[in-house]
C-alpha cells in the first residue's frame, strides 16, 4: 500500500490565521496525506501548533522545515514577501510545493520560481483553489457543453471584507506596494482567473481602478493612514469567442452574498453565487441553471468546513498528480501568466489603455 504523503505547513499557527482554518483541516481529512511538520514564527509557537494539530515535528525556523526528511510536500502559507526564499529552498531540497497565491511580490520573482520549478521536476502548485471547486467545475462543463447556448455576455461581482477603512495588524503589510499583496493582486487575481476558467480566455480588456477608502485606520490603535493602492477594480473584457464580460472587484464590503457570476447565453442563464467574507475563494458556491438549483457531488470534500473545502480539492489533485505522474493542478507557469494579466490590469487602470491578450492564462 502506498504510504501517505507527508505534509509540512509553514505558517500554521494555533492562535488563528488562514492555514489553521483551511490547510490544516484539509490535510487532516484527506486520505493519503499526513500532517507531519509545522513551522512558526518561533520555536514556542511551532511547538504550540504541533501540539494543537498533531504534527510530529515543530520547526522554529521555516528554512529548516523545507529540508526536513519527514516532509514530502511543503505548504507555504506565510506573507508574500517570504515566498521566494522558501519556494527556492524547497525546490532545492526536491520537495513538492503548495504555495499560496500570489506566488511572488512581482513578475520577476514569479518567473524565477517558475523556472526553478521546471528545472527541479517536482509538482509545484499555486493556491488558486477555486480552479478545483467541484461546483465551479460543473458550471464550466455546463457552459462548454452548450447548456446555455452560445455565450452572449457575463457579469461578475466579487467582494471581500478586507481592504476597507479599517486595516487590522495582520493586513498592514498589504498597504505597502513593494509587498505585492493588495486587492488587485489577491481578490482581483482570484476573480479574473475564475472568470476565465468558467467562460473563456480574454481577447482584450480595459480597467478602471479607484480608491474608495483613501483615509484608513491602521492597527489596533486605529492610527490614521493614507491608502495608495486601489481597493476597487472594474474590468470590461471581450472574451475569446466574442462575448462581453463586466467584472467588479470591491474591497471593504459587508459579507452578505459576496460573489455572483451570471452568464447569459442564447439558450439560458447560468449563475454561481456564494463565498465568504474573505472572498469567494474561501467559501462554497451554489450553482443555478435557468433559476433551478443544481446538485453537485463534492466527493471527499463534501463534509469539510467551507474555508477548507476548496483548498482540500487542490491538495487532492496534487496528491493524485504525485502518485500517478499527471499534471492536473494549476502550476507556477500558470501563476506567471496570471501575474502578467494582473500587471496589465493595473497598467490599464492607471493609464486608461486597452490591453490585448499576449500571455494571459487560458483554460
Amino acid at each position: 500500500m502506498q504510504a501517505a504523503l507527508r505534509v509540512g505547513i509553514i505558517g500554521a499557527s494555533a492562535n488563528g490565521g488562514w492555514a489553521k482554518v483551511s490547510h490544516v483541516p484539509a490535510v487532516q481529512n484527506l486520505k493519503g496525506l499526513e500532517l507531519t511538520a509545522v513551522a512558526g514564527s518561533s520555536q514556542a509557537s511551532a511547538d504550540k501548533a504541533a501540539k494543537a494539530f498533531g504534527a510530529k515535528t515543530a520547526y522554529g525556523n521555516a528554512a529548516d522545515l523545507v529540508r526536513g526528511p519527514e516532509v514530502d510536500i511543503v505548504a507555504i502559507c506565510v506573507k508574500v514577501p517570504e515566498h521566494r526564499d522558501l519556494v527556492l529552498g524547497a525546490l532545492a531540497a526536491g520537495k513538492h510545493i503548495y504555495c499560496e497565491w500570489p506566488l511572488g511580490r512581482n513578475l520577476e520573482e514569479a518567473e524565477e520560481m517558475a523556472a526553478a520549478a521546471r528545472i527541479a521536476g517536482v509538482h509545484a502548485v499555486i493556491g488558486l483553489q477555486t480552479r478545483m471547486n467541484p461546483v465551479a467545475l460543473r458550471a464550466r462543463d455546463l457552459v462548454n457543453s452548450g447548456k446555455i447556448g452560445r455565450l452572449l455576455s457575463a457579469r461578475v461581482y466579487s467582494s471581500t471584507a478586507a481592504f476597507g477603512e479599517e486595516v487590522p495588524p495582520s493586513m498592514i503589510y498589504t498597504e505597502d506596494p513593494d509587498n505585492g499583496a493588495n486587492l488587485l493582486s489577491i481578490q482581483g487575481a482570484h476573480t479574473l482567473d475564475f472568470a476565465m476558467a468558467q467562460l473563456s480566455a480574454f481577447a482584450s480588456m480595459n480597467a478602471l481602478t479607484t480608491i474608495q477608502y483613501p483615509d484608513t485606520k491602521v492597527g489596533e490603535d486605529a492610527k490614521p493612514g493614507r491608502r495608495s493602492l486601489p481597493d476597487h477594480v472594474l474590468v470590461q473584457a471581450r472574451l475569446a469567442q466574442g462575448a462581453a464580460l463586466s467584472l467588479e472587484v470591491a474591497g471593504g464590503r459587508p459579507p452578505e452574498e459576496p460573489f455572483r457570476l451570471e452568464a447569459v447565453g442564447t439558450e439560458g442563464v447560468l449563475t454561481l453565487e456564494g463565498g465568504s467574507a474573505r472572498g469567494f475563494q474561501a467559501g462554497r458556491l451554489r450553482l443555478f441553471l435557468n433559476g433551478e438549483p443544481q446538485r453537485v457531488d463534492e466527493g471527499e470534500t463534501a463534509s469539510m468546513p467551507d474555508e477548507s473545502a476548496n483548498v482540500a480539492a487542490v491538495y487532492a489533485a496534487l496528491r493524485e498528480d504525485i502518485l500517478h505522474g499527471t499534471s492536473t493542478s494549476t502550476d507556477f507557469d500558470h501563476a506567471v501568466r496570471l501575474t502578467r494579466l494582473v500587471d496589465d490590469v493595473a497598467l490599464s487602470g492607471r493609464n486608461g489603455t486597452r490591453a490585448i491578450a499576449s500571455d494571459w492564462p487560458r483554460q
